[in-house]
């Protein structure tokens, strides 16, 4: 079966980045942020989130109805699949779990190979 690629891309505060990574590493080393002979690849960039939590949110920052800034990291890294995309939604769910947000921002490209 052949190895598809995707890479995920999501956002979490700047103290969580180190945790969010390592949990997702551990629970898939082989298929998470791994090329070649090197593993746990990750690219991080800071930058400053916004948001504004409306009614019914429970919001891990801020207040209901005030806008929040908070600095972040925009992390980007590999997902190995085999195909069938089982890896890509199992490492997007696993994300949603550990990271401190009560909704994630994230987005996932499939990737071809030239």
């Amino acid at each position: 079966m052949s190895l598809q690629r995707y890479k995920l891309v999501f956002f979490v505060p700047k103290d969580s980045t180190q945790r969010v990574l390592n949990h997702l590493f551990s629970k898939y080393p082989q298929e998470l942020g791994k090329i070649g002979n090197y593993d746990q690849v990750a690219f991080i960039s800071r930058g400053t989130g916004q948001f504004r939590p409306l009614s019914g949110a429970n919001p891990n920052l801020g207040k209901v109805g005030e806008l929040e800034f908070v600095e972040e990291d925009r992390v980007e890294l590999l997902v190995n699949d085999k195909g069938q995309r089982e890896q890509v939604r199992d490492a997007v769910k696993e994300l949603k779990n550990v990271h401190p947000y009560e909704e994630v921002g994230y987005d996932v490209y499939k990737l071809e190979d030239f």
